[in-house]
């Protein structure tokens, strides 16, 4: 009884009691999706440490970025996007239900300030975020629709990898990889129309990537 007025007197007459769903005490991928705030305006790479406040939850997260599209991959961003809608993805535990989000930056003297908010959006694992990469070569020998290309690849064992992947270049050229040719990365791609020498060639890669583990409460 005595700590109970204690208590009271301590939070001027209010006491707010409450309990975890079953799960919540457990940690997985959270999703949030956020708005950049408009006084914001600072650079924040995706992975760097910041504060995430989630309903009633304060903790030091280390979130990737990605694109909030309805598709079933996503694009990772870089760098914290200025406009838009974006979603925050990192390691906290579970909540089951709706609830608001915010990201802080922690400055050097220990204090904070507001980044973003939103919502929650899902706690999934399973949500899949994509890193695009862009591997370009240029044509040394052409041959009506046929070319050497180099500098694409650097050995014939990354020839031989690739070979399914159908390649593209920036004149809207499409064409597919037929042989390596020599051990230095140069390769025979016939394309569906002759191509000039000034184009250049270009792979498009994909990777799917995490968020970085760290977890603490703030």
């Amino acid at each position: 009884k005595q700590w109970y007025q204690r208590r009271v007197a301590i939070t001027a007459g209010s006491l707010a009691i409450f309990s975890l769903l079953p799960h919540e005490q457990r940690l997985s991928v959270q999703h949030v999706a956020q708005a950049r705030h408009p006084l914001s305006t600072v650079d924040i790479k995706s992975k760097e440490h910041l504060l995430a406040q989630v309903g009633f939850r304060r903790y030091v997260v280390r979130p990737i970025f990605s694109q909030h599209t309805k598709s079933n991959k996503h694009k990772l961003e870089r760098f914290m996007p200025v406009t838009g809608n974006f979603v925050a993805s990192f390691y906290a535990p579970i909540t089951l239900t709706d609830s608001p989000a915010m990201l802080f930056k922690i400055e050097e003297d220990s204090t904070v300030s507001l980044l973003s908010t939103g919502t929650l959006l899902s706690c999934d694992p399973d949500r899949i975020v994509c890193k695009r990469i862009v591997l370009s070569g240029h044509p040394c020998k052409i041959h009506k629709r046929a070319a050497v290309i180099r500098y694409l690849f650097h050995n014939r064992e990354d020839i031989a990898y690739f070979k399914p992947v159908q390649v593209r270049t920036k004149h809207g050229r499409r064409g597919h990889i037929k042989e390596a040719l020599g051990t230095h990365g140069h390769c025979k791609i016939t394309f569906d129309k002759p191509i000039q020498q000034s184009d250049t060639v270009l792979l498009p890669l994909y990777k799917r990537v995490f968020p970085k583990w760290h977890f603490e409460y703030f």
